[in-house]
């Protein structure tokens, strides 16, 4: 895809059946996640399953994106 994508809402319950999965097999995939993550999104991925998020845009496009990423890692 291209930057600035706008989150996709279903998002949210796909990573949280994959989480269910890979819990229930006892796998060590990861879940990373790339497209219109921000602060509120990033907040749900995490509670929902993420173990990563990628937030190009997000940093990038921030008056501040060293501050930007802190608030990010405090999630």
């Amino acid at each position: 895809g291209f930057g600035g994508q706008k989150f996709i809402e279903n998002t949210i319950k796909k990573t949280a059946q994959a989480r269910e999965l890979i819990d229930r097999t006892g796998s060590k995939a990861l879940i990373e996640i790339d497209g219109g993550v921000n602060l509120e999104t990033g907040a749900r991925l995490l509670a929902a399953g993420a173990d990563a998020l990628v937030a190009g845009s997000f940093v990038f496009k921030s008056d501040d994106p060293l501050a930007t990423i802190a608030a990010l890692k405090a999630l």
